[in-house]
């Protein structure tokens, strides 16, 4: 990123969708499984498009071949493409890789981290997500339905900025540490309880999307 100074147009959401996992536990590669049409991450793709996200970025891991043919089938941009060379040591790592990117657009006042692993969530708690991070560009936000707090987590630039440099190991251990305005936004979506891990999980999201669509 060029500049830290925030834009007069008002606030733009740029995503980053982690898409650099191994997928051990589903088997297979769990982005590229079937969904709606099209795959897991042609879905995410164009889920974030719809509530008008400024830029999308998915961060792979470096030689995943069959990635690569599934974004160049759906058209999404090279230069939209962040190879992490440390995916090995976990999300974590590819969150950090990038806050680091310097492809970012400038105009962005923060950034929604989305788990490769969420196509069930339904499009309308995206679309709060984005509305939170407009009403409050300098906060960060998380979606909450019942108990449950999760992802995608929405960071303004500044604590975006700072996963550059940042010593905490995880994702979690950063949003605590990160002093600054942090917004719940209370959705009505039970798919945010749902980890899609295993094949079985990945049933459950299949009924679960049914159901909401």
């Amino acid at each position: 990123m060029a500049s830290e100074s925030l834009p007069a147009s008002g606030p733009a959401l740029g995503v980053v969708i982690l898409a650099a996992g191994a997928s051990v536990r589903m088997g297979r590669p769990k982005l590229l499984l079937p969904w709606r049409g099209t795959s897991i991450i042609g879905h995410l793709i164009a889920q974030w498009h719809e509530p008008g996200a400024a830029q999308i970025a998915v961060v792979c891991r470096p030689g995943d071949a069959a990635m690569q043919a599934e974004l160049d089938r759906l058209a999404f941009p090279r230069a939209d493409r962040i190879h992490n060379p440390n995916a090995g040591q976990g999300m974590f790592s590819s969150v950090q890789c990038a806050a680091r990117w310097p492809g970012w657009r400038d105009a962005l006042t923060g950034w929604a981290v989305v788990l490769g692993d969420q196509p069930h969530l339904q499009t309308g708690t995206l679309r709060q997500l984005v509305a939170l991070h407009e009403k409050h560009p300098a906060a960060i936000g998380q979606p909450r339905f019942g108990e449950r707090v999760g992802h995608p987590v929405i960071l303004p630039r500044t604590a975006f900025a700072g996963l550059r440099t940042t010593a905490t190991a995880t994702l979690k251990d950063f949003l605590s540490e990160t002093i600054g305005e942090k917004i719940e936004c209370v959705v009505d979506d039970a798919g945010l309880r749902l980890d899609l891990d295993r094949p079985e999980d990945y049933e459950k999201a299949l009924n679960l999307y049914s159901r909401t669509s």
